[in-house]
């Protein structure tokens, strides 16, 4: 052991996008569990090549205690890596298309439900409020013209299925983004929101989130976004129970960015 560069990755800021693990020569990072990690102190040359190669800042070089640099070991591993790349083969085009059509932006119409069609139960079905696609939060513009002087709505993905009047009593009138706050890029969706607020102009914002804890994070998140464009946008903080009840309904102020 001795004290050496090495490479360091923030795993609160990586986003596992894995930009970074083309980008160094020695193959001394990979992807594990959704974030990029340093395989081994002995394949890290301490140059930082990868640096910048991250979207989120996440990686920086830092001096500490670590394996020395072992360019042996090293040719071996970039050895493994090639014949295990080999052995899969080249993915098929398929597989990475360009685009997504189905994340083409959409106006959507409110279709009348057809005369006589009810459900098992003998009840007539409700028709579709959705107006608006795409509805997660990382692919919608913030440019889109829909959601332009509206009453915004953010919801955390697991709500429509919790709350069964969800269609009438939220969605009704206004576009929908949505995304999950435990699961998803938090700083992501505050830049991006923020950017929806500078370029729509928002009349309001509610954010419809489930009561467990973590999924509280999607009105931190607005509040920081909305802090970040000096939005004055009026913001409502809905709580829904697992059960399917609305447990509380309160305005909320937006948060300052930090300096």
């Amino acid at each position: 052991m001795a004290r050496r560069k090495v490479i360091r990755i923030d795993e609160e800021k990586c986003d596992g996008c894995g930009e970074c693990v083309p980008s160094c020569p020695e193959g001394a990072i990979a992807v594990v569990n959704g974030k990029a990690r340093l395989v081994s102190d002995i394949y890290c040359d301490g140059l930082g090549a990868c640096l910048g190669h991250c979207p989120q800042g996440a990686i920086a070089v830092e001096e500490r205690e670590a394996e020395a640099f072992d360019e042996g070991k090293t040719r071996e591993h970039l050895a493994r890596l090639r014949a295990r790349k080999a052995a899969l083969g080249p993915l098929p085009l398929a597989a990475t298309p360009p685009q997504c059509p189905g994340s083409m932006l959409r106006s959507l119409d409110r279709l009348p439900v057809r005369a006589g069609a009810r459900d098992g139960d003998g009840v007539d079905p409700q028709p579709s409020e959705l107006r608006n696609w795409p509805i997660q939060l990382a692919l919608v513009p913030p440019q889109a013209p829909l959601l332009e002087g509206t009453d915004l709505l953010l919801v955390a993905d697991c709500v429509p299925f919790a709350y069964a009047d969800f269609h009438r009593q939220f969605l009704r009138g206004r576009p929908v983004v949505i995304g999950c706050p435990k699961l998803d890029q938090a700083e992501f969706y505050v830049e991006k929101l923020a950017a929806i607020a500078r370029a729509a102009g928002p009349r309001s914002l509610t954010v419809v989130h489930m009561e467990v804890p973590c999924c509280s994070g999607l009105t931190r998140i607005a509040q920081h976004a909305l802090g970040l464009a000096e939005s004055d946008t009026p913001l409502t903080d809905v709580t829904v129970s697992i059960g399917g009840e609305v447990l509380a309904s309160a305005q909320v102020a937006p948060l300052t960015p930090r300096p």
